[in-house]
């Protein structure tokens, strides 16, 4: 089992955060949309997509005997993809609604080695070295410090662990990348950024990580996946920007009419990223876990 870090650490033992580019307006607290939302995302197809969620457990190459942790787990897809390939999976997220949802969706598919806990990405409640595997998906974004949240997973790696991310992101195109991260701060007011490949590159390297695996993928989905759930006011200029889009953006995205529906491609990327090994220890093996109440 994990260790628990004491919950009341002082700033100064957590990892220094470092800069992560500032987005306007200021982005909304999380709990204050997934609250509301946490229904929906366990019936999600996107979030339940067992093409994507397969190809995420093969990134992860788990064994029977890890512990793993699911950072902003939501309504536990993944972690509940996970869990049958490890001795125990934590998932971790903020908002109690989602986790809520996680632990009903747990017990209705009878699945006993996952269990669900509150807690921030940046500042992680669990010691250095506590998990063979961290995976987190479809929530960086909304990270308003992604570099600290990546240090934290980073810290909370074994020597030798890995990490895998699954992410919304943009094309290699700057009036692309500044549309489509304000339609999503548009969907939902809480999105910070949607990061390119090279952005990740340099924030896992910057963490400390060693990307091994990507894997860049799109999405062909209705206007809908951006206009449902946002405000009327919102939505309406979700529909004006993707009207008023000239040939070239329309090309890059995809853009097409379907069903009577506009379509859109949207743009992910799955990494899987390595905490380097430590020297091998001189007896014992690997360190032994025990939670916080024994």
């Amino acid at each position: 089992m994990w260790v628990r870090a004491p919950p009341s650490a002082p700033d100064s033992a957590a990892p220094a955060a470092r800069e992560a580019p500032h987005v306007d307006p200021e982005p909304r607290d999380p709990r204050q949309v997934f609250s509301r939302r946490a229904a929906s995302y366990t019936t999600s197809p996107s979030h339940d997509d067992p093409e994507v969620l397969a190809r995420l457990v093969a990134f992860a190459d788990p064994k029977p005997d890890w512990v793993a942790l699911d950072v902003a787990t939501g309504t536990g897809h993944t972690a509940l993809a996970v869990a049958p390939h490890v001795a125990r999976v934590v998932g971790l997220d903020l908002t109690p609604e989602m986790l809520a949802e996680a632990r009903a969706l747990a017990a209705r598919r009878g699945v006993a080695n996952a269990t669900f806990e509150i807690g921030d990405a940046h500042r992680l409640p669990y010691a250095d070295a506590s998990f063979e595997l961290v995976t987190c998906r479809r929530a960086a974004h909304h990270f308003r410090d992604v570099s600290r949240a990546l240090a934290e997973m980073a810290r909370v790696l074994v020597p030798g662990g890995r990490l895998v991310l699954d992410d919304r992101t943009v094309p290699d195109d700057p009036r692309a990348d500044a549309l489509l991260n304000e339609l999503d701060r548009l969907h939902d007011p809480s999105h910070v950024r949607e990061y390119g490949r090279e952005e990740w590159r340099a924030l896992l390297v910057r963490a400390g990580l060693r990307p091994v695996a990507w894997h860049p993928y799109e999405k062909l989905r209705p206007l809908t996946a951006f206009t449902a759930h946002a405000d009327p006011g919102d939505a309406a200029r979700i529909r004006e920007l993707v009207r008023g889009l000239d040939d070239g953006l329309r090309r890059v995205l995809g853009v097409r009419e379907k069903d009577g529906e506009t379509w859109t491609l949207h743009f992910y990327l799955m990494v899987a990223a390595e905490k380097p090994a430590s020297p091998a220890p001189s007896a014992g093996g690997r360190p032994q876990r025990s939670s916080a109440g024994g």
